[in-house]
């Protein structure tokens, strides 16, 4: 029998006092009011919190080493979406998700993902179709079917989208959402079909039009996306339908702080705090039926001991009953080391390029009319679709910094075919090029550069390593010139390697992206999120530039 004592944060009856919290083989046996209210201990004891929709993959992390920093800041389990792997390596992927997130003691729960490939105008490695999907929600590790994005199919009435709708609610497993911008008539039909969840609002409006038909929102602040401002303010009326999610985040920021951090600035807008820790602690718990205590007599012991709430600075976290974490570090032990000697999954198969590949002559450009250009926006998932005329040089259509329209492109890595290339604003690289092969959803290789050498080498090192982060060009800071990679051999998205050292390198990419001029906060996350066609308004796949108003390519 263990006992901790401290002041005791009830979110259910909204009340603090001193006790004694008893637990024994990993449960609550029993909790022991110890005194009055006014005899509070000086550091609080209250569930811990959870991540309501993130991707695992995004964190550039396998499951273990994600864990392994998300547990200091109180963080003990999250609501997880393996969508990124399954589009690369299929039902092989999502087993390597969960079998590596068995190695620690930390509480992930998976989605059966439910739309592998995302859309029909891009190139995944996998196809997960209605069949696997309903496989995948009979088992007990799958908790929910993960993100609905193929919200056109859902109104339209799409057969293969039904039926995996109808198999979650066959076993009783929440449906998420993805609905960026639907709004009246038609997010009640989306709404009505089975979706439970939405963390794609970007506007307090839009948020509260899905309330009104029963939706619950997820606040998201990601390492691109960032939500809470726009969103906080919900929580003061409709705390029972909140939840908080990073959805993307990326190791640096991981390395600061997770869930306890939207916490704390909650704490500074003014809101109570018995309705931030519902958002954070109980409301994913109750909503995906998860296997996490509340802190309650006969619930898994698992807790965190903060020092106040206002910055929720995390003592010490629990899992099981088991302290995993204390100031600051991972408890030491056989637990958290050597537990990435799985075999690691990926799906690569392109060969390097030329610099001839990624040029784009007038013919195709068509210099007599204005260039399509997205526009890519800070903070945003969203793009805006602008038009500029082209810069020529000897015939070809070419980046031009001065104005900051560069070149994107996309490789697929899946099998030879043509590279797909348009052009991008606001990425504000003045030399050089940066790529990668996270490039969401079907992850094929993306780059963004300032001249087709650039764009070729930077591609080059991704395929080099089978997958990864790079960039190459001079330094407008020293001129030093610049060429580096991050690898990423778990299916081109992960690294095994340890966290606290593959956060330090990725701080190290980012510095070089933004050394080459990005004023972007995150420029790989972003980069990231310019394949991805289910957001609006214009993107690129690996087929072609496509407009994601109209669902179809220009």
């Amino acid at each position: 029998m263990e006992i901790i004592s401290g002041s005791y944060v009830d979110i259910f009856s909204k009340r603090i006092y001193p006790a004694k919290v008893h637990f024994e083989g990993g449960i609550i046996s029993k909790v022991e009011a110890t005194g009055t209210n006014a005899e509070h201990p000086s550091h609080f004891i209250l569930p811990g919190f959870i991540d309501a929709h993130i991707h695992i993959e995004s964190s550039m992390l396998v499951p273990a080493e994600f864990a392994r920093m998300a547990v200091v800041h109180g963080t003990v389990g999250t609501v997880s979406d393996p969508h990124e792997i399954a589009n690369v390596c299929g039902i092989e992927g999502v087993e390597f998700m969960i079998d590596n997130g068995r190695r620690v003691p930390f509480k992930f729960n998976f989605g059966a993902p439910s739309c592998v490939p995302a859309t029909a105008f891009e190139t995944a490695g996998a196809t997960l179709d209605a069949r696997d999907v309903a496989n995948l929600l009979q088992r007990e590790e799958i908790k929910y079917l993960s993100e609905m994005m193929n919200f056109p199919g859902v109104l339209a009435g799409d057969s293969e989208v039904i039926e995996k709708i109808a198999a979650a609610k066959r076993l009783g497993k929440p449906v998420d959402g993805h609905a960026p911008g639907l709004r009246g008539e038609e997010a009640a039909l989306y709404i009505n079909a089975g979706i439970s969840t939405d963390h794609e609002c970007f506007t307090r409006e839009e948020a509260m039009d899905k309330l009104q038909h029963g939706m619950k929102i997820l606040i998201r602040e990601g390492s691109a996306a960032r939500n809470f401002e726009a969103l906080i303010d919900l929580l003061h009326d409709h705390a029972q339908s909140i939840m908080f999610c990073s959805d993307d985040k990326h190791p640096d920021s991981l390395l600061e702080g997770h869930i306890n951090q939207l916490c704390s600035r909650a704490i500074e807008k003014g809101i109570d705090v018995f309705k931030i820790l519902q958002a954070a602690c109980i409301n994913p718990v109750l909503h995906y039926k998860l296997d996490i205590g509340l802190l309650r007599e006969g619930d898994a012991a698992d807790f965190i001991i903060v020092e106040d709430l206002e910055k929720f600075k995390v003592i010490q976290t629990y899992i099981n009953g088991e302290c995993v974490a204390e100031n600051g570090s991972v408890k030491s032990g056989e637990r958290w080391e050597d537990k990435n000697n799985a075999n690691l999954v990926n799906n690569f198969k392109a060969d390097k390029k030329k610099a001839a590949d990624f040029v784009v002559s007038t013919i195709a450009g068509e210099t007599g009319s204005l260039l399509p250009v997205i526009e890519a926006l800070e903070g945003q998932l969203i793009t805006n679709g602008v038009h500029y005329a082209p810069k020529v040089l000897n015939g070809n259509i070419v980046s031009d910094p001065g104005r900051d329209i560069l070149k994107i492109v996309v490789i697929n890595r899946y099998f030879e075919a043509p590279v797909a290339k348009s052009f991008i604003k606001n990425f504000g690289l003045k030399s050089g090029a940066i790529a990668s092969s996270v490039a969401h959803d079907s992850h094929n290789i993306i780059a963004v550069g300032a001249d087709d050498d650039s764009l070729c080498k930077a591609v080059n090192l991704v395929i080099e390593h089978r997958g990864g982060i790079s960039c190459v060009g001079t330094s407008q800071v020293d001129q030093s010139m610049i060429e580096s990679v991050l690898p990423l051999p778990v299916a081109g998205l992960m690294s095994a390697a340890n966290g606290y050292a593959v956060a330090a390198d990725y701080t190290a990419m980012d510095a070089h992206a933004k050394s080459l001029g990005s004023k972007l906060a995150a420029p790989f996350m972003t980069l990231s999120f310019m394949a991805l066609l289910v957001i609006p308004h214009l993107k690129l796949s690996d087929r072609g530039l496509f407009d994601g108003d109209r669902f179809t390519f220009v």
